[in-house]
């Protein structure tokens, strides 16, 4: 069953743009690549990197830190092998963009 936070209002997340939350001790980057949004877990599985800083092609998703990439909607390496991020269903309601940590993937 889906549990929905709030966790920002839209207007923190316009198109580009990129926002870390802190919510139930999880470390969450939040991304808006031409109006989808998406949300990870912000450290970088293989070394503990900030992942919010790491430099976006599309869906695309580098690590600053040793270069590794994600797909910010599956959370996978590009060629379907090695780490995964965690990435969280989100929602807009009213205005408000909720996430569903229960249904981390």
């Amino acid at each position: 069953m889906p549990e929905w936070i709030d966790a920002a209002g839209i207007e923190q997340l316009p198109e580009g743009g990129r926002l870390l939350l802190r919510l139930d001790g999880c470390e969450i980057a939040m991304f808006n690549v031409q109006g989808d949004l998406y949300a990870i877990d912000d450290l970088c599985p293989h070394a503990g990197g900030s992942l919010l800083v790491g430099q976006l092609d599309g869906t695309t998703l580098t690590c600053a830190s040793h270069g590794l990439r994600f797909d910010l909607a599956s959370g996978c390496m590009p060629d379907g092998a090695g780490l995964k991020l965690r990435t969280y269903p989100l929602r807009l309601r009213r205005h408000r963009i909720e996430v569903d940590l229960a249904a981390a993937a």
